[in-house]
């Protein structure tokens, strides 16, 4: 039969394969492990950081303007490091093109400095960004850095995108990395616009 996780746990400790540290008794630490087994999470994919990165990114979260072209669009998710502890206060830079797939070059357009909340929650508004010459796929470049942690430099792409025909698992190219940086989008009807909306979660592995 079988051993279930619970069970090979304390059989390891049983037999001394696993030892425990003063003040552990054995339910507590395999409840410990089996906790913090069940909040890991794997970390978020690399990606290139790319040719158009510019330092001094003003800090806010609204990238648009009044009257700018193209689909609204809001990002929110949450930083966390690999054993899923949430990480506050991290430093989450963002760039992307705008509608028609130009970086603004000269100045600080679509360019973002965020720190993640008291509980690494993080959001901001923007336009789903346009195709340029070089790139196949629509996306917004990410740097995030905390103490403690391997900077992550990562991309966020759009299941939306034409380029992955309705299928990002069917349809992945060479631009994109990982299915798992293809986020869903949400469209929502307002009474003057259509908005899109999408989850980007950061994972982050610890030095």
């Amino acid at each position: 039969m079988a051993l279930s996780r619970r069970d090979l746990l304390l059989k390891s400790i049983a037999i001394g394969v696993v030892k425990l540290g003063p003040g552990l008794t054995a339910t507590s630490a395999v409840e410990a492990w089996l906790h913090a087994e069940k909040m890991a999470r794997q970390a978020t994919p690399i990606d290139q950081l790319g040719p158009f990165y510019k330092k001094g990114a003003p800090n806010t979260a609204v990238l648009r303007a009044t009257g700018d072209p193209g689909l609204p669009l809001a990002v929110a998710g949450s930083v966390y490091n690999t054993r899923g502890e949430e990480l506050p206060g991290a430093r989450i830079e963002i760039w992307q093109t705008n509608h028609q797939g130009h970086y603004d070059l000269s100045g600080y357009r679509y360019r973002a400095m965020l720190l993640s909340g008291e509980k690494g929650a993080y959001d901001f508004q923007s336009v789903i960004p346009g195709h340029y010459p070089a790139r196949v796929c629509q996306h917004i470049h990410f740097l995030v850095s905390a103490p403690g942690h391997k900077p992550l430099v990562t991309q966020m792409y759009f299941a939306s995108d034409p380029v992955f025909k309705g299928d990002p698992r069917k349809n992945m190219n060479d631009d994109c990395p990982s299915v798992e940086l293809v986020r869903p989008i949400l469209l929502t009807d307002l009474p003057n616009s259509m908005n899109a909306s999408a989850t980007f979660e950061l994972v982050m592995e610890t030095l």
